[in-house]
């Protein structure tokens, strides 16, 4: 199964021009053991990871280049902290494009390993990411060289790309298949909110009582104060937070969330870089949940709605965890630390160290 499967409710282009290696239909897991500390009988977390390349993204590749292929485009521009970068190269490779990328500049290393591995054209620009009027400037720029160049040009955002984010909203109507006719509130990690937009806009066409909260880091509080307060209206910040994939200081999609959220009954909440980590580090260890630092967010949102006194213990809760772990070698290595592996000279002692860790 892959999100073609949703092909008549994201408006997919002709079979004959699909682009697809399964991506989508991702695992809906019941947590085991935080659910059960923070007293919440309902924790879940829809599992990203095992898409082909390690992320959500790859529902959004698999549309964008599906509709490239479709006008006839022989070349793909577009642009990436990470993860959409990787599934753009993944599947224009797959789908015989060119892929070029601006890269922001603080986008970890591992993650661009992936894409050269696919065999896209990558540059760094410097402080795209992080300042607005840099970003503003590249995305004009790249909609301008992508038309003289007849070529595609894709941002995982709606304002830039609505054809390929319509593949993102599969996300939402498998969380809303799987828990129909249940209340259940979503817990988003935003940076420019196209994910979030997605899957509020999924839920909602689905029919359920479902609503979505957006949780950013307060280094790129873009939307999710806003949506708390009551404003319409997202501010463009510069860009300090840590957490690979989120620093994106622009607008981008940021007024549509807050208009979705906010008529479902959803909210903002922004968390602390080093809560996030820390979360990472408590999913992995007590749940078996591999994930990078971006996804960890939407559990310190809801740690921080918990505190807040706003969930119902008794109600269904999803978690997006929206990328594997591999993504970012530099939290995985403040996680699990950097010593190495020791070499023991006979089984006796490892027999040893293990009595003694019992």
């Amino acid at each position: 199964m892959s999100i073609w499967n949703f092909a008549g409710r994201w408006g997919a282009p002709a079979p004959e021009f699909a682009v697809t290696m399964g991506e989508g239909n991702t695992p809906l897991v019941r947590s085991t053991t935080i659910g059960r500390v923070l007293g919440l009988e309902n924790l879940w977390f829809k599992y990203e990871g095992g898409n082909p390349t390690g992320s959500y993204k790859d529902r959004f590749a698999a549309a964008a280049v599906a509709h490239l292929r479709a006008m006839g485009k022989s070349a793909c521009l577009g642009t990436s902290s990470g993860n959409t970068g990787a599934a753009l190269a993944a599947y224009c490779a797959r789908g015989g494009l060119s892929c070029h990328l601006a890269i922001v500049e603080g986008a970890p290393e591992s993650k661009l390993r992936q894409m050269r591995a696919y065999g896209a054209h990558l540059h760094r620009i410097q402080d795209f990411g992080k300042s607005p009027a840099v970003n503003e400037a590249v995305m004009t720029g790249l909609r301008e060289l992508a038309q003289e160049l007849d070529a595609g040009f894709e941002v995982s955002a709606f304002v830039h790309s609505p054809l390929g984010m319509a593949g993102v909203k599969t996300l939402g109507y498998e969380i809303a298949d799987a828990l129909a006719g249940d209340p259940f509130v979503v817990f988003s990690p935003t940076g420019g909110g196209g994910l979030t937009l997605a899957v509020a806009r999924a839920v909602a066409e689905s029919g359920g009582t479902g609503r979505v909260n957006c949780v950013q880091p307060a280094g790129n509080d873009t939307i999710a104060t806003a949506l708390w307060t009551g404003s319409n209206r997202a501010v463009a910040v510069e860009s300090t937070t840590t957490i690979s994939g989120l620093q994106v200081g622009s607008v981008l999609d940021g007024h549509d969330v807050i208009a979705a959220c906010r008529q479902q009954g959803g909210t903002g909440y922004t968390v602390a870089d080093d809560v996030v980590l820390d979360w990472q580090a408590r999913l992995a260890r007590e749940e078996g949940i591999f994930c990078e630092p971006a996804c960890a967010v939407s559990m310190a949102g809801v740690a921080a709605a918990l505190e807040a006194g706003e969930l119902d213990p008794s109600e269904n809760i999803v978690c997006l965890i929206t990328g594997v772990g591999f993504k970012d070698e530099q939290s995985l290595a403040k996680m699990a630390g950097t010593k190495p592996t020791s070499l023991l000279p006979t089984f006796a002692d490892f027999s040893a160290a293990v009595r003694a860790a019992l």
